[in-house]
């Protein structure tokens, strides 16, 4: 009878040792569209290109949490980006986001390649959600604004009265000589969020060379009311002076977007600067239509205007796909349909 009722146990036990174990979900976005691009060269025509990632980047993920119990959990995620229309990955292939990590009342620690404080503040106050060409996805890379920090540490807080604090550190792992620093990345944000109004900033700081430092700032605000949602924000690069002052970046981004049953549209505004003078002006239109929970049919139209000194692109989210002027003051453009669906 003894052993009867310690089956009986263990046999009632058994959902909540299940319960216990890693909670682990695969996810992903696929984004296909068909485009014409002009990139405004003397001399050439239109080219019509099959395109991944357009609206959103496509990517696969796993991510997991386990409870660790008295409200502490462990969690991970791994994200890498693919290119549907040839069906490659990066060359290290979760370069999109690889942590694990630690959550609970104290906030959330994470460890390894992730998201920067700025770049929580630039996805909050960009009208076209970091999606199609002309969104603020241009403001980072090469002398620009870094979005992810490899060998990091990460601190998120738990929403306080709506404040929420971001931190980082990203060792650049780099022996620190008399021609070269550490490369170490810090960074913090302060964003308050509350009935549809959002408002962010953001700093983060790369220790590149000995005679200074790289400074990157950025400050958003955006706010929703029924079926409207504005947003813009500013951001800025200041290399420090082993690249030429004149490298100074900065952008501004402002819009609109409106949606009716399973209709949006978006209309996006967007300037670039150099200190050098260079200077780019955007302007995004984009529609999607909702056809289910996971799934959306897209058109977009975005077109940039270069001055004299200028040469700036067009980049979608992928970040491997741009339009490139090929020349000062071109003025590349582009037409895309599609269509994005998430798992």
């Amino acid at each position: 009878m003894k052993h009867k009722i310690l089956a009986i146990a263990l046999v009632s036990a058994l959902p909540l040792v299940a319960q216990a174990q890693t909670s682990v979900t695969m996810y992903g976005m696929v984004d296909a569209s068909i485009g014409v691009e002009n990139n405004d060269a003397p001399g050439t025509s239109s080219r019509t290109v099959v395109s991944s990632g357009t609206q959103s980047a496509s990517r696969i993920g796993f991510r997991g949490t386990e409870d660790l119990g008295n409200g502490l959990k462990a969690l991970f995620n791994i994200e890498a980006a693919v290119a549907v229309d040839t069906g490659a990955t990066d060359s290290n292939m979760f370069q999109r986001r690889a942590v694990v990590g630690l959550q609970g009342a104290f906030g959330t620690v994470t460890v390894g390649r992730e998201y920067g404080p700025i770049a929580a503040v630039a996805a909050a106050s960009d009208t076209l959600g970091q999606g199609f060409y002309g969104s603020n996805l241009a403001g980072f890379g090469a002398n620009r604004l870094t979005r992810r920090l490899s060998n990091s540490v990460n601190y998120q807080s738990n929403a306080l009265s709506g404040f929420t604090l971001r931190a980082a550190y990203g060792a650049g792992e780099v022996v620190e000589t008399n021609n070269l620093n550490s490369g170490d990345v810090t960074g913090v944000a302060l964003e308050y969020a509350n009935a549809g109004l959002y408002i962010g900033a953001g700093y983060q700081n790369v220790e590149r060379l000995p005679s200074g430092d790289d400074k990157e700032y950025n400050a958003g605000i955006g706010y929703k009311f029924g079926d409207f949602e504005v947003r813009a924000g500013y951001m800025a690069a200041d290399p420090e002076t082993g690249i030429l002052p004149s490298a100074k970046y900065e952008q501004k981004n402002a819009g609109v977007s409106y949606g009716f049953g399973a209709n949006r549209v978006f209309l996006n505004y967007q300037q670039q600067e150099l200190a050098s003078g260079a200077e780019g002006k955007a302007v995004t239109v984009a529609y999607t239509y909702t056809l289910s929970k996971r799934t959306n049919v897209y058109a977009s139209y975005a077109k940039l205007r270069n001055n004299n000194n200028g040469v700036f692109s067009l980049t979608s989210p992928s970040g491997t796909i741009a339009l490139p002027a090929t020349a000062f003051g071109a003025d590349p453009q582009v037409y895309n349909v599609g269509v994005r669906h998430a798992f």
